[in-house]
């Protein structure tokens, strides 16, 4: 595959079909005044090949506790999205580039607190060959994306953040190198 070279006229970014309410387990109270709430998101790799070298989108934002992390592009689901369309949508919106599903890369959940609620979070990650875009944040529609990169592939396990995304590089390393270094999976 041939890195994306500019659309000759404007990327279509896929759009979401509408709003995607938190599911909210009211018999699951963690204590009096905190709920547990499931949130469900999806997002991944998406890879592109410029002179024989496999390369991936990631993304940098900032933590909450203010640093900033390089990690992979991800987002809730929206509306009746299945999870392969919003890790479409939602790595075209963080990272400017299109992509088109090859493999499930696999799951991560994870628990996190907020003011008056623990979140249970569910992440669908997948790989993804461009197919379009130019690499940019100035599409993410809640400004959180800082910088974009593309990394080498083989790469990734020192760039990224977070070692449950790590493994999911590992992973697409694995996947990518098993159709040859040339092509797309």
């Amino acid at each position: 595959m041939s890195p994306p070279t500019g659309p000759a006229e404007p990327v279509r970014f896929p759009s979401p079909p509408g709003g995607h309410p938190l599911r909210i387990d009211p018999d699951s109270k963690t204590s009096a005044a905190t709920l547990r709430v499931e949130e469900t998101s999806a997002g991944g790799l998406v890879v592109k090949v410029h002179d024989g070298l496999a390369q991936a989108a990631i993304i940098a934002r900032r933590n909450r506790a203010g640093r900033l992390e390089w990690c992979l592009p991800k987002g809730h689901l929206e509306g009746d999205e299945t999870p392969e369309e919003a890790a479409v949508r939602e790595i075209a919106e963080e990272t400017g580039i299109v992509g088109e599903v090859r493999h499930r890369l696999g799951i991560i959940d994870y628990w996190f607190g907020g003011d008056d609620r623990r979140v249970h979070k569910v992440v669908h990650h997948f790989l993804l060959a461009a197919v379009d875009g130019r690499l940019t944040s100035e599409h993410d529609p809640d400004q959180e994306v800082e910088d974009v990169a593309w990394v080498p592939l083989d790469a990734l396990g020192q760039q990224l953040s977070y070692p449950n995304e790590r493994r999911l590089a590992a992973t697409a390393l694995t996947l990518w190198s098993g159709t040859g270094t040339s092509g797309s999976p």
